[in-house]
Formats: C-alpha cells, sequence, structure tokens
C-alpha cells in the first residue's frame, strides 16, 4: 500500500470527504479507549458491590485526568507535524518526532514515580469513602505502575494524527480492547479481584496496544525523514512541542480537576451517590466521543492547512464539523434526558445508583448539544497554535462556573443530582461564546489573511 493511500493530505480537494475519513477512525478509537475504563465499570458494577464501583469510578477518573493531560500536551506533536508536513519539511518533521518520543519517556518514568508514591494520598484527597479507600487505593497504585505504557500509546498517536493517518491506531486498540475485556471477566468475575483486577487486565491491554504500535509504525512508510538518532532531547524542538501542548494540558488538567472536585463533593454525600455520578460520568465519556474525534480532526486538518497558508479551507472544516456533531448532540440529549435509567443499568445492576446516575444525566443533557461546538472550536484554535486562548476558556468555564454551580447544588436542600449534572451545560454555554469572540477578534486583525499570505 502506497504512503498516501494511508496518510491523508488535507491541503488540497475536497474538504468533507477526507474531514470524515479521518474522522471516522479517530471516532471509533476513542470509543475503543472509552471501554478500556468502560469495560472495567460494567463488569465490576455487574459482578462485584458498591465500594469496589465506587472505586474505580474515583481511581478511573484520577487516572484520566493524568491521561487527558499527558494527551493534551503531545497535541504539540501532531499540530507541529501536520505544520510541517503541509510545508512539505520531512527532515524536521522527523526530528520533531524524535524530540517528542524522548521528552515524553521522561515525563512516563517520573509520573510513574510520582504516583506510586502518593496513591493514598490522591485517595484521601479525594475523599474516597470509608467502605472504598483501600479498593481506591490499590486501583490507582496498580493503573500507576502501567504510566509509561499510558504515556507512550498518547505519543505514537500523536505521530500517526500528525501524519494524516488514523487507522493504525484504530486497529491496535481494537485488539487490545479485545484483550481487556477478557482481562476483566476473568479476574473480576472468576477470580473475584474486584477493582484492582479490573486496573491489572487494563494495565496489560495498555501495553499490549504499545507493543503492536510500535510494530506496525516499523512497517510503514512515513511522509517524513526519521532515523533513531532523532530520538534525543533537543532543547528547541522540545521547546516548540511545549508551547503548543503545555497550555492545552494546563487547560485540561484543570478542567479535570473540576470534575475531581466534584467528584469529591458527591463522594461527601455517600457511596451511592458517588457510585451514581461514577456510572453517570462513564456514560458522559461515551457522550463527548463524536465531538472529540472532530476536536482531533480539525486540529490535524487545521494544522496541515495552517502551515500550507490556506485559512478558507480552516473555516470550511470548522462549520461542517460543528453541525455534525450538533445533529449528532440532539440525538444525545433527547437520549440522556428520558432514558437515563436505562442507559445507567448497563453499569450497574443496584437499583439505588442507577436512579442516582439518571437524575445526573437529567441534568447533563443539554450538555449534549454545547460540546459538539465547543470542542470543534477548541481543535480549530489548537490547528492554528492560539492554544493560549484554549487554556484561559478552559479555565473560566471550569472554575468560573462549573465548580461554583456545584458547590451551590450541594449546599441546596434537599439535595439533587439533577441540579449538580447542570454545572457542566452552563459551563460549556459561556465557552462558546468566548470561543465566538475570539474568533471575531482574530478576523478583524485579519491573522488569518497574514497567514495565508
Amino acid at each position: 500500500m502506497k504512503e498516501k493511500e494511508k496518510n491523508l493530505n488535507f491541503t488540497e480537494g475536497e474538504i468533507r470527504g477526507p474531514l470524515m475519513k479521518f474522522a471516522v477512525p479517530v471516532l471509533f478509537t476513542l470509543l475503543l479507549q472509552s471501554l478500556y475504563g468502560a469495560v472495567d465499570f460494567l463488569v465490576v458494577g455487574q459482578f462485584s458491590d458498591p465500594a469496589n464501583v465506587s472505586a474505580v469510578a474515583t481511581g478511573s477518573l484520577v487516572m484520566n485526568s493524568i491521561t487527558f493531560v499527558v494527551a493534551d500536551a503531545s497535541v504539540g506533536i501532531t499540530v507541529l507535524l501536520g505544520q510541517l508536513i503541509g510545508k512539505g519539511d520531512r527532515e524536521k518533521a522527523g526530528k520533531v518526532t524524535g524530540a517528542g518520543i524522548a521528552l515524553f519517556i521522561l515525563i512516563g518514568i517520573v509520573l510513574t514515580v510520582v504516583m506510586e508514591c502518593a496513591t493514598d494520598g490522591v485517595a484521601a484527597v479525594m475523599h474516597a469513602p470509608a467502605e472504598a479507600f483501600i479498593q481506591t487505593s490499590a486501583y490507582i497504585r496498580i493503573c500507576s505502575g502501567g504510566m509509561v505504557f499510558i504515556v507512550a500509546y498518547n505519543i505514537l498517536g500523536s505521530v500517526f494524527r500528525g501524519i494524516g493517518n488514523s487507522k493504525v491506531p484504530l486497529i491496535t486498540v481494537l485488539i487490545a480492547t479485545v484483550f481487556n475485556i477478557f482481562g476483566d471477566l476473568l479476574l473480576v468475575s472468576v477470580f473475584h479481584m474486584g477493582a484492582a483486577g479490573a486496573a491489572y487486565a487494563t494495565v496489560a491491554s495498555q501495553a499490549l496496544s504499545v507493543i503492536l504500535s510500535c510494530f506496525v509504525i516499523r512497517k510503514q512508510e512515513l511522509p517524513l525523514d526519521f532515523h533513531a538518532a532523532d530520538i534525543r532531547l533537543n532543547k528547541d524542538l522540545i521547546a516548540m512541542i511545549l508551547s503548543i501542548g503545555i497550555p492545552i494540558a494546563i487547560q485540561d488538567l484543570l478542567v479535570s480537576i473540576s470534575f475531581l472536585i466534584i467528584m469529591a463533593i458527591v463522594n461527601e454525600i455517600g457511596v451511592i451517590a458517588s457510585a451514581g455520578v461514577g456510572v453517570a460520568q462513564r456514560l458522559c465519556g461515551f457522550m463527548i466521543l463524536v465531538p472529540s474525534s472532530f476536536m482531533q480532526s480539525m486540529s490535524a486538518f487545521t494544522a496541515q492547512n495552517y502551515g500550507a497558508g490556506k485559512p478558507e479551507r480552516e473555516f470550511k472544516a470548522l462549520r461542517f464539523g460543528i453541525t455534525a456533531s450538533f445533529f449528532f448532540g440532539l440525538f444525545l440529549c433527547w437520549l440522556c434526558f428520558f432514558h437515563g435509567k436505562m442507559l445507567s443499568s448497563v453499569f450497574s445492576n443496584n437499583a439505588d445508583v442507577i436512579s442516582a446516575a439518571a437524575d445526573y444525566l437529567k441534568g447533563y443533557s443539554a450538555e449534549c448539544l454545547f460540546t459538539g461546538i465547543l470542542f470543534c472550536f477548541i481543535g480549530f484554535y489548537n490547528g492554528i497554535q492560539r492554544t493560549k486562548f484554549v487554556m484561559v476558556q478552559g479555565i473560566i468555564g471550569a472554575f468560573g462556573v462549573r465548580v461554583p454551580l456545584s458547590f451551590l447544588a450541594a449546599g441546596h436542600i434537599p439535595f439533587s443530582l439533577v441540579r449538580m449534572g447542570l454545572a457542566t451545560p452552563f459551563s460549556s454555554m459561556l465557552q462558546i461564546a468566548l470561543c465566538l469572540l475570539y474568533l471575531i477578534f482574530l478576523r478583524k486583525k485579519q491573522v488569518f489573511a497574514e497567514t495565508a499570505a
């Protein structure tokens, strides 16, 4: 198979077709990645008690927060590669790839050491319920031992997306997810290891995914000149990667912290509320998959056209992405509001937990309408290297709206998880308004005209 059949060039020809061709594998990859934690949750919910469900809910939220930060930091690799490929600079693209690999190997080692030493403290900070504290700490400790695989996978995924290839990550994650399902069933339902068994299965499947990705990338023809000697800590290139990735990572870290704060608030209420919100947030993770796939695709598409100096293609892609993901969001909004109990029953067989999750989803449902718009804007701004704005709008939404409204909902008597769920859509409404205002500002300054020149 020739290189051009594997790696998409977004700078020429039709926009919708190539964007969808890239976005669909990204969507299924994200779906399978979500199944890592979802399968843990589903199997533990069906074969264990609420304490283990709460442990997986809290522990996976912590681990997902770290994973998101790493993934966001690695967006710098995707954007730079896209821009360099758009310019046709194969040599520098190879050096960026090598510098990114060296940087994130170091990050993976540091994170492993830190998290292994801090598991009990993290569980305490999260206010894990007393009856679920040991299980929560064990889940975090075991998953932290596989941190290097989490980091490695995100690096490889960033490289593939940067070169316009979204199929290879899909294939490797598909195989690893099947492995994870069998591992969960064996360790949780047969050996009754609870949250710890789910964590072991997850780490093993992530390791397999990395091994498969490394094997495939060695066999594939790449649109860049990459050599083993390029894997080194090149200060200038690392600075470029981090200048793009760090603001995104800070934004997602703080947004994740806002959700951790919400989880900690709910944990104070009791184990049923904790497990219910955990189930709901797991479902919410699936709700944002389509917007997330458009966000990643938009970053790659915009980066290549930014490098090639073709801003009108960027705007057309943005409009298409917003429209497509919004209409899908209408269906999800209806599903969350009217069928929350049906959805929640997939992850738990406890009637009280299902009812609590359904209440949260009813308040959250409006978010399905706004997420697609917001994520497409974020992908667009990432691709044109306006990541500092992405950071600022995310922080304003999280700590200016979501956390304060969650505190107010928790203090309202009688307590209602419906009110707690409403905090997220109100936050997104403000963030979309900020994105629109910033776009108007950039166009008035003729930033895009300068890019195209």
